[in-house]
């Protein structure tokens, strides 16, 4: 039975983003299903249909369902240990799971001031003290990745890996907002954006015509 994972938008959806990238990145199959976000009672039923949470993204498989991008994505590496969604060494493991818990649970400012919105002019604008702290931080997250591991690979641990999955959504955000990067940090957000499944989803997301206006704000 082919796997579904429910998706929102992707032009705005970064938490469907991470989880689809995983999948498509590690050559998993499954059956893609988009359900439209803030466009009314009915779609929002069909989301608490498939999660009690009322979020996407949802993965189904059989009779498991798994919902939260961080968790579908353990769930998949547990089911799929041939597809090297975490890095092979334990240390680069541990590490690679950390980065990809600090990304789930933090960075508040940065996700709140720039929000992610493919069809957003490519441009500045001013931000908290908090949201350019959270920027340095994922610098420093991304550039320490790329000197310890950069020789096996473009991607923070070589290979392509969920923490790049987990970390997808803000390379377009730091394109969009015109986010000053050193040259490490640029080199990595163009590989990342050359690899197959970012420029997929990004080429589908460009295409989509759903305006929501809540995140048309700036």
């Amino acid at each position: 039975m082919t796997m579904k994972l429910v998706i929102g938008n992707k032009n705005y959806s970064s938490w469907s983003m991470r989880p689809w990238l995983a999948m498509r990145g590690a050559g998993l199959p499954f059956e893609e299903i988009f359900i439209p976000l803030y466009t009314g009672a009915t779609d929002k039923q069909r989301i608490f249909d498939v999660s009690k949470s009322g979020k996407v993204p949802a993965l189904i498989d059989g009779d498991v369902t798994v919902w939260d991008s961080l968790a579908i994505v353990e769930y998949l590496a547990e089911k799929f240990p041939e597809a090297h969604l975490w890095p092979a060494d334990r240390a680069a493991r541990a590490h690679a799971r950390s980065i990809s818990a600090e990304m789930h649970s933090g960075f508040a400012a940065l996700r709140n001031e720039c929000g992610m919105n493919l069809h957003r002019p490519v441009g500045a604008k001013p931000l908290s003290e908090a949201a350019q702290a959270d920027i340095a931080r994922v610098q420093e997250i991304w550039s320490d990745c790329r000197a310890r591991y950069g020789k096996a690979g473009p991607y923070l641990f070589g290979g392509f890996t969920a923490a790049d999955a987990m970390y997808g959504p803000v390379v377009h955000r730091f394109r969009t907002y015109a986010i000053d990067v050193t040259p490490q940090v640029r080199a990595y957000m163009d590989a990342m954006q050359s690899h197959p499944a970012f420029a997929e989803w990004t080429a589908a997301g460009l295409a989509e015509t759903i305006v929501i206006d809540k995140f048309e704000a700036d």
